[in-house]
């Protein structure tokens, strides 16, 4: 909580992380382990002054188990800390200052519109203690319906599904409730060196009205701009941003190819679009930070083998005959209509 600056460093408490510690100077890793690499949460969660230091030590503990390092995730600040680093851009992540969504609200008639929508349905929001929230049984229906509704299996590691199972203590939750039943819920952890939050979860069940994830994301930044907070970030947004071209000629290429043709499987450009019609203040560089000369396909392989807790080769033939499946039945129905 002193030195989580990083929107992800609260991240590290969640399941299936593992701690290295380190005494002097203070400091603080979360990893997973996978073919080869520790693969860091984020950054080291330590003093900015230390950052470098605090890689280093973490970079010989991992040589000492014959492993390679790439922190995954992490911000402009630790990739300037490690010059002799290699690197690339996974995406962008949005930023908004929570007293300016008013004025967001004023200039955006769409946003009001899906807000008024879901306040027409009678959905209603409410601050719930977090451990209230972890021990209800809705909390739980509702997520496994929101991940029923995803189709292909849910991912781990940094975008872990089950955050109400980790520790709790300072994240804030919001419930959505329509004629007393929960049908949505939001979860938002600290990064409080940064005086703010990032929105981990917003899970929706399907009889959600449309309106209720805004209407969540409504009251959250209420809550923490009258609480005097100045950031707040939803997460990355893998694919986007700028600075993918700075990537290598190989990576570009596979990610065009992602964003033009995976959409299907993962819903890129949605989610860019709906975090975009928020006006972020500003987006800010998400990188994967490895101690090799170049970044190497293989430490790519193990960051998706840390997602999806299978082989990466696996999860895309998963997610290949589940797109076969869904073209299969949108074909039936043509068919149907014609």
């Amino acid at each position: 909580m002193r030195y989580g600056w990083n929107s992800t460093a609260y991240q590290i408490l969640n399941p299936g992380i593992e701690h290295w510690f380190s005494d002097n100077p203070p400091g603080v890793v979360g990893y997973v382990r996978r073919d080869g690499y520790l693969l860091a949460a984020g950054a080291p969660v330590c003093s900015a002054e230390h950052l470098g230091a605090i890689a280093a030590l973490f970079e010989r503990f991992a040589a000492g188990r014959r492993l390679r390092v790439c922190y995954v995730c992490a911000a402009e600040r630790l990739r300037s800390a490690l010059p002799g680093h290699s690197f690339i851009a996974a995406g962008a992540e949005p930023v908004w200052e929570p007293h300016e969504w008013p004025g967001i609200l004023a200039s955006r008639a769409s946003l009001r519109a899906q807000l008024n929508r879901a306040r027409n349905k009678t959905v209603a929001i409410s601050e719930v203690p977090p451990t209230e929230a972890a021990a209800d049984p809705e909390f739980r229906r509702v997520l496994g319906e929101w991940l029923a509704c995803r189709g292909l299996p849910p991912l781990h590691f940094m975008v872990e599904p089950d955050v109400l199972r980790g520790v709790i203590t300072d994240r804030v939750v919001f419930a959505a409730r329509r004629a007393g039943k929960l049908v949505a819920y939001l979860v938002a952890s600290p990064a409080s060196a940064r005086n703010g939050y990032l929105i981990e979860e917003l899970a929706r069940s399907p009889a959600a009205p449309n309106g209720t994830s805004e209407l969540l994301i409504d009251a959250a930044m209420r809550r923490f701009a009258a609480d005097g907070r100045t950031y707040l970030t939803m997460g990355l947004v893998a694919l986007s941003g700028d600075a993918l071209n700075r990537n290598p000629t190989w990576l570009r290429a596979l990610m065009f190819w992602a964003r033009a043709h995976a959409n299907r499987f993962y819903n890129f450009q949605g989610l860019e679009a709906f975090r975009a019609k928020m006006r972020p203040a500003s987006w800010e560089t998400i990188y994967f930070i490895s101690n090799e000369k170049r970044f190497s396909p293989f430490a790519l392989y193990a960051i998706g083998g840390a997602f999806s807790r299978i082989s990466p080769l696996r999860a895309i033939a998963i997610g290949v005959v589940h797109g076969a499946r869904l073209e299969i039945q949108r074909l039936k129905r043509r068919a149907g209509d014609h």
